[in-house]
């Protein structure tokens, strides 16, 4: 039987089904809003509760990938000895964004602030490479 479903949560999960035992996952993590600007693109990037050291942005292969690490949680038990509900997330996310191979690390300005990742990445057309002409030598 297939139930309503609003922002990817079924609303009647806790009701039918085995939200006790059932592995939560970080889905939602590294909500992404991503907008056009005159000169390139603007990522704010949600990651509440993480600290700026513990995240890290980095460029490969026309790629950029955004990692966080966050251990908020810890494995300490409430009065009664176990938890009946855990949704807060203690790990690692990771998310990756085409940005062209015209792009460095240099061009790519980071800042953040309360909570969000801010980083501003430019256009930048990627460059044409000239056909090469590729002579075989002939010997004799």
């Amino acid at each position: 039987m297939l139930f309503p479903s609003i922002f990817g949560e079924n609303l009647y999960s806790d009701l039918f089904g085995d939200s006790f035992t059932a592995t939560r996952t970080a889905a939602g993590a590294m909500k992404t809003d991503v907008k056009e600007t005159d000169g390139g693109y603007e990522l704010a990037i949600d990651l509440p509760g993480v600290k700026k050291e513990d995240i890290c942005a980095d460029l490969k292969d026309g790629y950029l990938t955004v990692k966080a690490t966050t251990s908020q949680c810890s494995d300490d038990k409430d009065d009664s000895g176990c938890f009946i509900r855990r949704e807060r997330y203690c790990g690692t996310f990771s998310r990756s964004f085409y940005v062209g191979d015209a792009v460095t690390e240099k061009d790519i300005k980071a800042k953040y602030h309360d909570g969000v990742l801010t980083l501003d990445i430019p256009k930048k057309e990627p460059v044409k490479k000239l056909p090469e002409d590729k002579i075989i030598a002939i010997e004799g």
